[in-house]
Order: structure tokens, then sequence, then C-alpha cells
């Protein structure tokens, strides 16, 4: 794809950004529709923005995505290590079987603790050591 083709693509594509919201003590950054090059582009700002602050858990709600490429997990591992590094937690919602399959394949489940559903990754973790 030509860089003329991806801005036009971007054009077209871009009218679904990241939905930001607090509930609880969290911070929820929504994701929508596909999570690749172009979104990452779009969405790394706002992103970065959501996990600058003092929420003790950042939530990635990925229950909206249809698909995920290796920059939409570079998107949320970089959300990870942001919040992380302040010493905040960050879960992910997820329960799309190929989503939740390239995590395990990639070794990246255990670091985001993927839960299926908002409600669940709001809970506290079970303190077995497992998120």
């Amino acid at each position: 794809m030509r860089q003329d083709e991806l801005s036009e693509y971007a054009r077209e594509y871009s009218d679904r950004p990241p939905r930001i919201y607090g509930v609880a003590e969290a911070i929820v950054i929504e994701l929508h529709g596909d999570i690749d090059l172009v979104a990452y582009q779009d969405s790394v700002g706002l992103v970065d923005t959501a996990t600058g602050g003092r929420e003790p858990l950042v939530i990635v709600d990925l229950s909206k995505v249809d698909f995920v490429d290796c920059s939409g997990l570079s998107l949320v591992m970089r959300a990870h290590r942001r919040v992380t590094a302040r010493g905040g937690r960050l879960r992910v919602v997820c329960a799309h079987p190929l989503t939740l399959r390239m995590l395990r394949v990639t070794r990246l489940s255990a670091a985001l603790s993927p839960a299926p559903t908002l409600a669940e990754a709001l809970r506290e973790p079970d303190g077995d050591g497992r998120d």
C-alpha cells in the first residue's frame, strides 16, 4: 500500500477513535474496529495521555475490536509498560477467540490478564499471583 493510499484509508476508517472514560477507580480505554498500524498511529497519543494518570487500574477494552495485528499488540503493550512503570496495573477485556489465541501464542496473556467482561476486569486479583 502506497503512502497516499494509507492516508486515504486512515481518513476513511479513523471515525472510530478510542473512547476513554472512568469507572470506579479505573480508567477504561475502549478500542474499536481494526487495531492495526493506522489505528496505532491515530491512537497512540490518546492512549499515552490516558495511561499517564494516577488511576491504579487501567483497562484496555478490546470487546469491540474486530481485528488486532502486531501494531495493535504493540499499542496494548505500550500502555502496559507505561502503567506498570508508575506502579499501576493494566488489564485487558477480551473474549474474541482469535485475539485470545494471539495473546497466548505471544505469551502476553500472563502480563495482560485478559478478562471476558469489563465487570470481571474491575474485580480485584485473587491474590494467588495471577491477575
